[in-house]
């Protein structure tokens, strides 16, 4: 069978460092070897110095204000992803990004985007943007495969003349972005440059993508077989592979025929009188191939006879554009002040405030033509956004109900816009934004007024997740794969163990006094305690977990930690109970139970507040949901709580990845009832559960669901490749895999018997290495001090 094929893909999968902790042992090894050539650098001038930590991130071309801004930061050397993504920027192509969060991936895309930014308002300035090249208007244009009228996976590249869909099980389709009609003989050539099926022919624009398969499209498929309403007959023969398809059209005589190789097949289709005066398109469908397409802008490989021309050689009089086309296909010359040229969507309001403050720091040093910068966001004031466009702006970081809001009114527009960049691009898909992506997309033109093409940057915790994949197949340009993590990572100094929440053997949760407040769902159910009806088990669920938190707290100590919950109201409930032990947001920092909620429904300046105190460890819990965590910038947190199991398991790994960075030990602790338990879904809810109280299963009309927490556990394990252990109630974590006692948020200590003797065996070539690095840096010092007096000179 055909193996799926991707597109070209960049690894590494040892990369676990957060930026500033890779950068440190980076050049630790340098700064040894300065260190040691003492007084032999001391006639070296502190210009030549700077150059050299400058000299990473210039390599990549980026502009020296940038370098300047980014080495004020401490960003010595360039993480990973840095390397990777900003030099293929840059270079003006589409990025799909994948790396953990801390990783540098906001300053992968920011520097590039603010560098392009910069060089086009000051190429405008100076009157260089439109007057060498001038987009050509949309019923003038080459003749190519039509972006706005294709299948979602189906690809096709900058010039138009090369379609793929690596989708196995569909088939999907895509036209020309002119037609013929009226009279004429018309041809064109497609090749078949990657095995798989394929089906060319001509359609009008009523037909269906899948060609063939209705009245309005003609198609001849490389089984051997015509198509035309459905039905399929015999026709020609069977080709492949560097196969070359000629498609010829005779609307003097209605007939379609095809040849193969420059070998005549003879007439396929006589076109019935109705569709006689119709415009006919080139078309192809697809299934997991690609194919080339010449329309006579390139000399054909098999020269047409008969009359026959190529379409880009047809009479003006007889071509028409297609109907089907974006909001633009050009951009305007024109700029509107409210027009931004790059766009970049962020899930949560916390992650696009860290976008906005990292741009700030990364201009700074910028004096002229700056990039204007402008955050747009729920719960700020939308009178001073709007303000702020017709001021002008350059660069607008927002999350998505706002920014729909003002590109619907007009209030922006998307005219002008170069960069248009997903951070976090699985939480937006999962949090149902996907429609709204397409729309600005097909909005957004897709060539600027000096011909240059929109360029997308999709970031994603994985860049396997369906959702994701079918997006980038969808609205990017064949993209590079900049995956920094793999489909399955997990880093190495992470421990991470499964609590059995079982109400059927432990029934502590029948007590009286203090328990936690549960979310309601069994509010209109009868609880029988010692029964054994699942409505009960599942309000026991709901108690258990709030204790064997605390349990987990305590017997950890845990200093320092996030806790996932599924909901809003689980939060809230959460931060109550802690409250209630004498934590809370209000507690002495100190306080064993000290803790912050973080969720939608906190009005965007308790939120700010909250993430701070958690940062500044004025508090010890940070509590939320996936969509407020998704990519705010905490690090080094020593343990994770999953309080509720993900439903997506792409979302642990994304939870379990905030602990274990940089080389420093931790701990995520999941709590798993081992039966369903009853939990709200309101996907009946014309106000997103606010105020809900109909306890009904989804079935009913109500807004509750069973959540199987158990059959979670079992995808997460099938999707990881392994067993994640499993501890009990008393929380004790088994250190048998570690070397030495484990001290969760400290670095990982290789103290075991097997390492003895292992420092004695590595010091000559650590010595050796040291003598090397010695060199090299010496060697680059007295090279860069020649350049200085050839300078001077």
């Amino acid at each position: 069978m055909q193996q799926q094929k991707q597109p070209r893909s960049i690894k590494h999968q040892d990369c676990k460092c957060t930026a500033v902790d890779k950068h440190r042992s980076s050049v630790s090894g340098s700064e040894r070897a300065l260190r040691l050539q003492g007084s032999k650098l001391s006639s070296f001038s502190a210009g030549t110095v700077q150059r050299v930590k400058m000299t990473a991130f210039a390599e990549f071309g980026v502009m020296p204000e940038i370098c300047e801004a980014v080495e004020d930061m401490d960003w010595l050397l360039p993480t990973d992803v840095q390397s990777e993504a900003i030099p293929l920027i840059l270079g003006g192509g589409d990025v799909l990004m994948a790396a953990e969060t801390g990783s540098g991936k906001t300053g992968a895309f920011c520097l590039p985007v603010i560098q392009i930014v910069h060089e086009t308002l000051r190429e405008k300035a100076e009157g260089k943007s439109t007057s060498k090249v001038t987009a050509p208007k949309a019923d003038s244009t080459n003749w190519r495969m039509n972006i706005y009228d294709r299948g979602e996976s189906m690809a096709i590249d900058k010039e138009g003349l090369l379609c793929q869909s690596r989708e196995h099980h569909s088939w999907y389709g895509t036209r020309s972005n002119k037609g013929v009609s009226n009279r004429g003989k018309y041809y064109y050539e497609a090749t078949v440059t990657d095995e798989g099926l394929c089906r060319v022919g001509w359609a009008t624009a009523k037909a269906k993508l899948d060609l063939g398969t209705c009245k309005d499209g003609f198609g001849f498929g490389g089984t051997g077989k015509k198509s035309f309403g459905r039905q399929f007959d015999t026709y020609g023969e069977l080709y492949g592979m560097g196969d070359t398809i000629g498609c010829f059209l005779d609307l003097d005589a209605g007939v379609i025929s095809y040849s193969k190789n420059g070998i005549d097949l003879g007439q396929a289709f006589a076109i019935p009188g109705h569709l006689q005066k119709q415009t006919f398109f080139a078309a192809v469908v697809l299934k997991n191939a690609e194919m080339k397409f010449n329309f006579g802008s390139f000399t054909f490989k098999h020269q047409p006879s008969n009359g026959y021309v190529g379409l880009s050689e047809s009479d003006p009089s007889c071509v028409s554009p297609s109907p089907i086309h974006g909001g633009g296909a050009v951009q305007s010359s024109k700029a509107a002040p409210n027009a931004p040229m790059a766009i970049i969507i962020e899930p949560s309001r916390e992650l696009a405030e860290q976008t906005l403050n990292q741009i700030k720091k990364f201009k700074v040093h910028i004096s002229e033509f700056r990039p204007r910068e402008l955050l747009i966001i729920g719960g700020a004031p939308a009178k001073e956004q709007i303000d702020a466009l017709n001021r002008g702006v350059d660069i607008v970081v927002a999350t998505p109900g706002r920014i729909d809001d003002l590109i619907g009114t007009g209030k922006l527009s998307l005219s002008q816009v170069r960069f248009f960049i997903l951070d976090e691009a699985d939480g937006l898909l999962s949090a149902g934004y996907s429609n709204q992506i397409d729309r600005m997309w097909k909005q957004i033109p897709q060539v600027t007024a000096d011909g240059k093409r929109l360029q997308m940057v999709v970031c994603s915790a994985t860049l396997h997740s369906f959702d994701v994949k079918k997006l980038a197949e969808r609205i990017m340009h064949f993209p590079t794969w900049v995956d920094l993590k793999g489909q399955d990572s997990v880093p190495d100094t992470l421990h991470h163990v499964v609590v059995k929440v079982n109400p059927q053997e432990d029934l502590s949760w029948q007590r009286g006094g203090q328990k936690v407040q549960t979310d309601g769902v069994h509010y209109n159910d009868q609880m029988h305690y010692g029964s054994q009806d699942k409505e009960t088990l599942s309000e026991g669920i709901k108690i258990l977990k709030a204790d064997y938190l605390i349990k987990a707290i305590q017997e950890h100590k845990m200093d320092k930690a996030i806790l996932f919950c599924r909901t809003k109201l689980d939060c809230d409930n959460m931060e109550k109970y802690m409250k209630s032990l004498g934590g809370g947001p209000k507690a002495v920092p100190k306080h064993q139970f000290s803790c912050v909620c973080l969720h939608s429904d906190r009005k965007p300046p308790e939120r700010r507040e909250n993430l701070q105190k958690f940062k500044d460890d004025r508090v010890r819990f940070l509590i939320c949901t996936d969509v407020a965590a998704r990519g705010i910038d905490v690090r080094g947190v020593p343990y994770v709580v999953n309080v509720t199991m993900p439903d997506e398991k792409e979302n642990y790994v994304h939870r379990i990845g905030r602990v274990g960075r940089a080389d420093r030990m931790g701990l995520a602790i999941s709590l798993v009832g081992s039966v369903p338990e009853k939990v709200w879904y309101h996907s009946n809810c014309s106000n997103r559960g606010r105020g809900c109280h109909n306890t009904d299963l989804t079935t009913r009309g109500g807004c509750c669901i069973w959540y199987n927490e158990m059959q979670y556990l079992g995808d997460i394990e099938e999707h990881l490749g392994i067993t994640i252990d499993q501890i009990g109630p008393e929380m004790k974590v088994p250190v048998n895999e570690f070397d030495g006692k484990v001290v969760y948020g400290e670095r990982r200590k290789l103290t075991g018997s097997s390492y003895k003797g292992h420092a004695d065996i590595l010091a000559p070539a650590v010595s050796e290495l040291a003598d090397l690095e010695c060199k090299a840096q010496s060697s680059f010092l007295r090279f860069s001090g020649m350049q200085d007096n050839l300078f001077a000179m």
